[in-house]
């Protein structure tokens, strides 16, 4: 039969039909890949706060080709939410590092600097400080330990100390005292807001504190050799 050679041709048509489609159907097939991994070995779930790449939000829905966000941070500060909504291909989670804010230890660690003049008592700020970052941040001492002793079984996490702190370091300009206490994630800012009102409030009793900032000193020379130079501040 005359026809019967043309099939010779038929493995290789089909072999770079195959090839074709691949090309042409990669983003999508590694999509679909990326949204069985995610189905399996679950890096994030609904719900889930993550950072993927510079997008950063909260997980709302996972699709067969890309999962969506809402986003937070970007031009607004301390996490909070933009209002944007962001879609993102499933095949990223195999070219970026995923960091989830929501699994295995559920609390981030925060830290507020607080800067004040080297003629200040920084003793004495230091002890307000202290006083305050325990009065609003101790009561999640406790329910961290649980939170890591279970965490524990699952991810190598281990911290030696999960109680609030006051560290000191000295910058050009002053003083640095850094308080640095766990917090939920989607409670940065709040928890923020209220311990700088309270610090404020503490500080004004004190007149041996005050808050440093960027001051530029200039010497003049006077006409006569003898004089010293006067410095002057503003």
């Amino acid at each position: 039969v005359l026809w019967l050679p043309s099939f010779s041709g038929l493995p290789t048509f089909l072999g770079l039909s195959a090839a074709g489609l691949a090309v042409v159907l990669r983003n999508p097939l590694v999509n679909i890949v990326g949204w069985l991994f995610i189905l399996w070995r679950q890096p994030f779930r609904m719900g889930d706060r993550i950072q993927l790449t510079e997008h950063s939000g909260d997980v709302i829905d996972i699709g067969v080709f890309q999962f969506t966000l809402m986003e937070i941070g970007n031009w607004v500060d301390a996490d909070q939410s933009t209002g944007r909504i962001i879609h993102v291909p499933n095949g990223q989670i195999f070219l970026s590092a995923i960091a989830n804010y929501s699994q295995g230890f559920k609390y981030v660690w925060h830290e507020i600097p607080v800067l004040i003049t080297f003629e200040s008592d920084w003793e004495a700020a230091k002890a307000i400080l202290f006083t305050q970052v325990n009065t609003h941040a101790e009561h999640l001492s406790g329910t961290a330990e649980e939170h890591l002793r279970r965490s524990g079984h699952k991810y190598m996490i281990f911290y030696s100390k999960l109680t609030p702190t006051v560290y000191t370091t000295v910058r050009e300009s002053g003083i640095l005292l850094t308080m640095r206490y766990l917090c939920e994630p989607r409670r940065r800012r709040g928890s923020e807001q209220v311990l700088w009102e309270n610090v404020l409030r503490e500080f004004a009793k004190n007149p041996d504190i005050s808050l440093a900032y960027p001051t530029q000193r200039f010497f003049t020379t006077a006409v006569d050799v003898d004089a010293p130079a006067t410095p002057k501040t503003r």
